[in-house]
């Protein structure tokens, strides 16, 4: 038999490997363990002696051996730790241990009485549920498996690390937040938070973020919930400090931020405006790394995207204006992938800070580069790009001094009318739609223009979208194409869209739509000549 030295820094050929995998059939206990702990060595630190092992059948080999009731604990323990190996090699690996049922077997030991083993399958568990295409919702398929694993988490630090990785990965709908709430998640992770190990109370603050992201119900529960007699609000703003590692700070800010979008602490509360808010800035630095930087950008940006008071306190705390145009200068120790993420990241957070405020508009407009770049990123390959882009010219275009401006010099239209031509995801042609209506306004120098390009029957066309929003923006850019316009304009419009469909968006459940379809008959009317002039054409229609 070969010692355990003879794998240290060779390749093993696949003959002797299928001999280690063929040796784990034997019936001896003690052989067993052995020929385990050789495949073991063998494994680890390896992704070709992994591939080399599933090859030569090792996996079915090993689930027999875990789910045989001759298996001592230490035998469980070293299948356990294997599996755990081959579950940290490639996806195709990863992929062949869904397949052959490895994760059920696995969460079956949990409930196993030795620890050691219990840990070896959290540990195989949250490798599996961590990786880029993790099977994430298994672990709900059984009802009893995550009020089990929540009774695990306080056990020891291995136990608290992998149940609130496991939690925090698979926990992405609003049944699966709730259901973590409903067996008590929250007071078992609250106290991980206090842990001065960062590898215990990271994942359970990430678990917690998870948990209240986009849901209110899970928010309140965290805003009013204490660990002893300290808030779990005060606990999260703790972790906002400097000193720690900035993968701490970030999420200990996205949660804050969910808790505040979702009114569970008011956007003035001191925890957002001195703590949350200040943290987020720092870390939009350029001495952070881009990863830090874009999820900074990206958090402030749907921190303040609907508070007014934090727009205007964020546009003066820390030059960060001129901090996020950094964002879209071009580097040459950046690749593309990272461009793209910070030119996003800085189109959201100008996007969100210039929603509302005139003098911050200008101030951005202002800012090089940013109307270059966003120009062209408006016809930008990446589509997360061109959103960001189109959404952030929305913002800008509300306006009216600009648009009389800075914008005729700068922005092309013609690109948004492109995302309206071509068949788009929604949220870009929304988005797109709602910027041409600003440049449709009376006072726009490019109304005539986008007019002449054929604007009517596209919006005319919008008009009849099951998307709500399309619908809106449709007969609110005709509205705004109608006003003080000349007749042949008007008429234009009434013909491309048709009494039938005029009348069809007069009885449209949506208030908004309804009260556009007024203002366009207000606009198409706005006079006796006018009146009479449509009537004689449109007659018998109307």
């Amino acid at each position: 038999m070969l010692s355990e030295k003879t794998f240290e820094d060779m390749d093993v050929e696949h003959s002797y490997i299928q001999v280690f995998v063929d040796n784990l059939s034997t019936s001896d206990p003690q052989q067993l363990l052995f020929n385990l702990k050789q495949v073991r060595n063998l494994v680890i630190g390896s992704n070709r002696n992994k591939t080399n092992v599933m090859i030569c059948g090792v996996v079915p080999k090993l689930l027999h051996i875990l789910t045989s009731e001759e298996s001592s604990s230490e035998i469980l323990v070293e299948c356990a730790v294997i599996m755990g190996s081959l579950a940290q090699g490639t996806e195709a690996t990863r992929s062949e241990l869904m397949e052959e049922g490895v994760m059920a077997i696995m969460m079956q030991g949990l409930a196993h009485s030795d620890q050691r083993f219990m840990e070896a399958c959290l540990r195989f568990l949250r490798t599996m549920c961590t990786s880029p295409n993790a099977p994430t919702e298994i672990i709900f398929q059984d009802e009893s498996v995550v009020p089990h694993m929540i009774q695990l988490l306080p056990r020891s630090a291995c136990t608290q690390e992998c149940v609130a990785k496991i939690l925090a990965s698979c926990c992405v709908t609003p049944e699966q937040q709730k259901l973590l709430l409903k067996h008590g998640a929250i007071p078992v992770l609250a106290p991980l938070l206090m842990s001065s190990v960062n590898k215990v109370r990271f994942p359970a603050l990430q678990c917690l973020s998870t948990m209240c992201l986009h849901n209110k119900l899970v928010c309140s529960a965290i805003a009013s919930a204490r660990c002893g007699d300290v808030p779990l609000t005060v606990l999260i703003s703790k972790l906002l400090c400097r000193s720690l590692p900035p993968e701490i700070q970030l999420t200990a800010a996205e949660c804050l931020c969910s808790l505040s979008r979702a009114k569970a602490i008011s956007p003035k509360d001191p925890i957002v405006i001195t703590k949350t808010l200040p943290c987020l800035v720092r870390m939009c630095r350029e001495d952070r790394s881009v990863r830090d930087r874009v999820m900074a950008a990206e958090t402030l940006a749907v921190l303040m995207e609907e508070d007014v008071d934090l727009q205007k306190t964020a546009s003066i705390t820390d030059h960060l204006i001129s901090t996020i145009a950094t964002y879209l200068q071009e580097r040459k120790n950046h690749s593309s992938e990272s461009s793209q993420d910070l030119k996003r990241a800085a189109f959201m957070v100008f996007a969100a800070i210039s929603a509302n405020d005139e003098e911050i508009r200008k101030k951005i407009i202002e800012t090089d580069p940013l109307m270059s770049t966003m120009e062209q990123c408006l016809s930008d390959e990446n589509y997360k790009v061109r959103l960001a882009a189109v959404r952030c010219l929305h913002s800008l275009s509300r306006s009216v001094q600009q648009l009389r401006t800075s914008f005729q010099d700068h922005v092309d239209w013609r690109p948004l009318m492109k995302i309206l031509q071509t068949e788009q995801p929604e949220d870009l042609m929304v988005a797109a739609s709602s910027t041409i209506c600003n440049l449709l306004l009376e006072f726009s120098p490019s109304k005539s223009p986008i007019v002449e390009s054929g604007a009517i029957p596209m919006f005319c066309r919008l008009t009849g979208r099951d998307n709500v929003y399309l619908r809106l923006n449709g007969i609110w850019g005709l509205m705004n194409m109608a006003f003080q316009s000349e007749q042949n304009i008007k008429n234009t419009i009434l013909v491309s869209l048709g009494t039938e469909q005029l009348f069809k968006l007069l009885t449209d459940d949506n208030v908004d739509i309804l009260m556009k379809t007024l203002g366009l008959l207000r606009n198409l009317l706005s006079s006796k000549s006018d009146i009479d002039i449509i009537m004689n054409s449109h007659n018998k229609g109307i």
